[in-house]
């Protein structure tokens, strides 16, 4: 796979941690969920190498047994992090995220407020 892309997106803005994904030139999309840490020193700039250490570290585990679905898990991944809300098409999920992602940016979100003044003509002396 040949990255061609990286996003970075903030969960909850950032408090929360953020999510990664690197995108193939085929379209191929990889998520790893970046949880922020204890000291809340993840951030934008460190998350994509973070992403990369949870990427080679699952590259090196030991294969986990099938689940229910076909799809393989580890028991320390949790269930929601295989695939993001975009691929699993989950409209509330995509709805939830909108939502937080409006509040989190919400003084820019607030349209521009237009007030125009006008000055009444003097009329015309006849």
């Amino acid at each position: 796979m040949r990255i061609v892309e990286i996003q970075v997106h903030p969960e909850r803005g950032g408090k929360a941690g953020y999510t990664v994904e690197f995108v193939g030139e085929n379209g191929e999309i990889v998520t790893i969920l970046c949880p922020q840490d204890a000291e809340g020193s993840l951030n934008r700039m460190n998350a994509v190498s973070r992403a990369k250490e949870i990427l080679a570290a699952a590259a090196q585990a030991d294969e986990a047994p099938l689940g229910i679905t076909g799809t393989r898990r580890s028991s320390s991944v949790p269930d929601g992090a295989l695939a993001s809300a975009r691929q699993a098409h989950d409209q509330d999920a995509m709805e939830e995220q909108l939502e937080e992602g409006l509040e989190d940016t919400f003084p820019a979100s607030d349209p521009v407020s237009i007030t125009s003044s006008t000055i009444p003509r003097r009329t015309p002396r006849r």
